[in-house]
């Protein structure tokens, strides 16, 4: 046994114990015939990310649950790794090469893709580095990247596969265009927000009559495309002239009109512009109805050749050009403001394009519907369950998905394009010739796949699928995936259809979704909104367990929390709290073994059945994965019934001269204390593992303990309930006490009236030493007289004070009169406000509610204080 600093120092423990831990293997996943898996693979983090809240958030999750896991005995592994995260990485990159005067153009592909390589040698492992900080006990002998040559070949095999059956496909279909990150992006990738705009009406007149039909829409410009204009075949408004033309203002083109049931007859005029290239309705109306197609819109988002007179125009300004136009030709009959959900960016919230473009896609329908099933028969639980719902209607909706992206860095397509026979082959390998004509004259498509592609394959890819590999034998299906409810349809459908279709079962049993962390006012976090918190700095400041037991205690499954940095604070003393404690008990022990004296006192069954008790509500609340109740369980252990009453109960016993009585205090004391540092340590790893380390131990590390569980040899039900009669009446007297504002310095006798004696008899030790009580006296009755008495009531027990011993009688009327005088005060200004019917009519309803709980509390305290008052005068 060594011993402890007087002051416990964060910086000084966690990097020697987290290196003590890497040395001795113990984050290391084993495949154990003998043993149950339990496999977790990580949330695979951007390659260019630094550790941010929610990576702390989702990674102490995971941590807390697979030290658990491995504490119960299984063979528990956690995989790491990072995401090549397409997009991101890219763009760093070039902004890199911008401060350099070069762009990716001026390297070509190759190099600059060389270029993303060496960036992601220097800077790749920042995040990982980081999360050790955290005390993630991850098996980094096992990390895996999304591009390195494992994943690389796993993501090949699925394309061709998929490919080969019909479900990969290349089409021109309506994408989502980004013209910043110049590629389409998937359905998921586009975020929806409320916008302010315009609605513009315009007539599109009937050729060789005096008619026209009025449209409405809100992007003019897109008109330059419009190839037709829609009504419903039962609007007798416009029967006659369906099949005749109008002429396409501004570029002079006929345009047919058509009777389509898409058309909402009660909406608008009924007529509906049809510009099948830059909307995905107007798209499958054209294809039923064999619509021209004109694109006028590049990538930049700028107009094309195809725009007449606007070529070059960027969106916006086309949209004022046009608009002007059409005003100027007396056909713009009116704009309304008009707020719509505007598609955006998901990764630069720029303003998302509808546009058709030759995309790759997979066919979600056939995978979609077993992804569905394995959720609705209970094969893959969601926790909480109410998002089976929202899972379930994406599913059952679910557009193609557009995999292909127009960037260099990811996984390039392998599909070449034959240029005599114009054969696309799709190949494992890297062919050399047509595999149709033979002809040599084949390019590789340049597009690169989603990243959500690769991230798909994560739960098996990651064991070195398509090879059978041991570890992908014994580890695969996982046992549960931590992410958040945002990433829902980007990574966790995908992965679910990506299981089911390559390895014929779900990727994972359980699903736990938890939420966002907002800011202490319930903001979204973002460097650009300065609210940003860095967990390294929050480390550096409080300790690695501070944090995390901040993060957990605040979380609840599915729901956004907010992040308070005081708690970080409130933590530390927890962490200093459980230190100290552990200094006391080494402090008073003399015995080296940790193990149950044969003779328990009664205090000693108390705390032995209270942290019985405590060990299965954890225990069942961490199978619940409620990881936040379960931390405050044992939270309320430690400083409550082990540190302020246990502790304070063994002092008589360890200070006494019964040797006997000295020893079996401190191995009781050195029992529980040790319990309860396993209880803790998936929550708080560091401290605990350092303190358990000083203690009297067998074994190597506290981490591979087992885990404390409930046993009915700790369990004493009469005894705890005979011990808390008495702890209710010490709390009754020190509650009374602290309201008459007695120092513990100061005791008095004390009468107890009950029908109980012998459990009081037997707890007489414990009024003098924590309810300050000078002389005990246990009787049936209560006295005849109560005159100068004070009393207080449990259900077991009414307790008597001779106020005299306790305060100067008529100091303590003036001070409760002052107190009195002052809440009545209080409470008619309450009333005041609360009659004043402009205040009550405007303010707003919480505000009003919390003026009426503010007269409703002075009104208890003055019905308290007279109450007081009146004892005070009998």
């Amino acid at each position: 046994m060594r011993e402890l600093p007087k002051i416990y120092d964060p910086k000084a423990v966690e990097q020697n114990i987290y290196d003590f831990w890497t040395k001795g293997g113990y984050f290391k996943g084993v495949i154990d015939p003998d043993k149950e898996p339990f496999t977790i693979v990580i949330p695979p983090p951007n390659v260019t990310g630094q550790l941010h809240l929610g990576h702390a958030f989702d990674e102490t999750v995971q941590d807390v649950i697979i030290r658990h896991r491995r504490m119960q005995g299984y063979a528990a592994l956690w995989v790491p790794g990072t995401d090549h995260a397409g997009i991101a990485t890219q763009i760093k990159v070039e902004e890199q090469l911008r401060k350099e005067g070069l762009s990716r153009f001026d390297l070509g592909r190759d190099a600059f893709i060389e270029r993303v390589w060496q960036w992601k040698e220097e800077y790749g492992s920042r995040i990982t580095e980081q999360l050790k900080t955290l005390g993630s006990s991850c098996d980094w002998d096992r990390e895996r990247f999304t591009m390195d040559e494992g994943c690389s070949r796993a993501v090949r095999e699925v394309f061709v596969a998929l490919y080969e059956k019909g479900l990969i496909y290349k089409g021109r279909r309506i994408i989502n265009w980004c013209p910043a990150c110049t590629t389409a992006l998937s359905d998921a990738e586009v975020e929806h927000e409320e916008q302010e705009g315009g609605f513009w009406h315009i007539k599109y007149p009937v050729k060789d009559s005096d008619e026209y039909l009025i449209v409405a829409t809100t992007r003019p410009e897109t008109m330059l495309g419009d190839t037709g204009v829609a009504v419903h075949p039962e609007d007798e408004r416009y029967a006659h002239l369906v099949d005749k033309t109008v002429v396409l203002p501004l570029m002079d083109r006929e345009i047919p009109i058509i009777a389509d049931d898409y058309v909402d007859m009660e909406f608008g005029t009924g007529c509906v512009k049809m510009t099948p290239c830059h909307d995905p309705n107007d798209f499958l109306v054209a294809q039923r109805h064999d619509l021209e197609q004109i694109l006028v819109l590049d990538e930049a988002a700028r107009v094309n050749e195809n725009g007449g007179k606007y070529c070059g125009l960027d969106r916006l300004d086309a949209r004022k050009a046009v608009v002007a136009d059409l005003e100027a030709l007396g056909l713009l009959v009116k704009k309304e403001v008009h707020t719509r959900n505007v598609g955006t960016c998901y990764r630069c919230a720029t303003t998302v394009e509808p546009m058709t473009s030759p995309q790759w896609f997979v066919k979600m329908e056939p995978l979609a519907k077993e992804a569905l099933d394995v959720v609705e028969d209970g094969r893959i639980e969601f926790i909480p369950e109410r998002f089976t719902k929202i899972y379930r209607n994406w599913m059952e909706n679910a557009h193609d998905w557009c995999i292909s992206r127009q960037l260099w860095w990811g996984h390039q397509i392998p599909a070449w394009y034959c240029a005599p026979c114009g054969h696309v082959t799709v190949s494992r390998e890297d062919p050399t010739v047509c595999e149709k004509c033979g002809s040599m004259e084949i390019t590789r498509d340049e597009d690169v796949l989603d990243t959500w592609f690769s991230s798909a394959l994560w739960p098996f890819s990651v064991f070195g699928w398509p090879e059978k590999t041991p570890d992908l034998e014994y580890f695969y299906p996982t046992s549960v995936l931590v992410t958040g409810y945002d990433i829902l349809f980007f990574w966790v459908a995908r992965m679910i259809f990506s299981g089911l279709e390559q390895m014929g079962a779900v990727p994972f049993h359980k699903v736990l979704l938890h939420g966002l962390i907002r800011d202490a006012e319930g903001k979204k976090m973002s460097k650009s909104a300065g609210n940003g918190v860095d967990p390294i700095e929050v480390i550096d400041t409080y300790g690695a367990d501070a944090l995390r037991f901040n993060i957990i205690t605040g979380n609840s499954p599915g729901n956004d929390m907010r992040y308070y940095d005081e708690r970080c604070e409130a933590y530390r003393n927890f962490a200093n709290k459980i230190w100290n404690a552990s200094r006391f008990v080494m402090m008073n022990l003399t015995i080296t073994e940790n193990r149950l004296p044969e003779t328990l006192e009664l205090e000693d069954k108390w705390i032995l059945s209270q942290f019985n008790q405590v060990a299965k509500e954890v225990g069942e609340t961490l199978e619940k994965y409620e990881l936040g109740i379960a931390a405050g369980k044992i939270y309320d252990f430690v400083w409550d019934t082990y540190c302020d009453w246990y502790i304070e109960l063994t002092k008589p016993r360890l200070n006494g001269e019964d040797e006997a009585a000295k020893e079996s205090a401190q191995r009781v004391l050195l029992f529980v204390l040790v319990e309860t540092l396993k209880l803790l340590h998936p929550f708080m790893p560091f401290i605990t593992e350092e303190i358990w380390q000083a203690l009297p131990h067998e074994g190597e590390a506290l981490m591979i303990e087992a885990y404390p569980a409930y046993s009915p040899a700790l369990d004493f039900p009469a005894e705890e309930a005979q011990f808390e009669k008495i702890m209710e009446a010490v709390r009754a007297i020190r509650v009374r006490r602290s309201e008459m504002k007695v120092p513990p310095s100061k005791k008095s006798s004390a009468l107890i009236a009950t029908d109980d004696p012998e459990t009081f008899e037997a707890g007489r030790v414990y009024f003098g030493k924590l309810a300050y009580v000078s002389e005990l006296t246990i009787a049936s009755d209560a006295p005849e007289s109560l005159q100068g008495l004070v009393s207080v009531v449990t259900k077991d027990a009414r307790i008597f004070l001779p106020m005299a011993e306790l305060v100067d009688l008529d100091a303590e009327r003036v001070r409760i009169a002052g107190e009195i005088a002052k809440a009545q005060e209080g409470l008619e200004r309450q009333r005041k406000k609360l009659s004043n019917e402009a205040f009550v009519q405007k303010a707003k309803e919480h505000v009003v509610a919390a003026e009426r709980e503010k007269a409703e509390q002075l009104e208890a305290l003055i019905r308290n204080l007279e109450e007081s008052l009146r004892q005070l005068t009998t």
